[in-house]
């Protein structure tokens, strides 16, 4: 499953978030679909891409 280049959407109503993904299959066949997340998985995915950021750089310093 990769992400798409689309925006995520909020749903207020749900107390839900939407990230348009594309789902790979054994065959090689592809599917468009949705990966719905809760406020508690959104916050925890946005602690753990802050730091593979920050990783990055830091390893982009390091060799430089």
């Amino acid at each position: 499953m990769t992400p798409m280049r689309r925006d995520a959407v909020y749903d207020h109503r749900a107390q839900q978030s939407a990230l348009p993904v594309l789902v790979h299959y054994d065959d090689g066949g592809t599917a468009e679909s949705l990966l719905v997340l809760t406020p508690d998985q959104v916050e925890l995915y946005a602690i753990q891409f802050e730091r593979l950021i920050s990783q990055r750089e830091q390893a982009q310093e390091n060799a430089a």
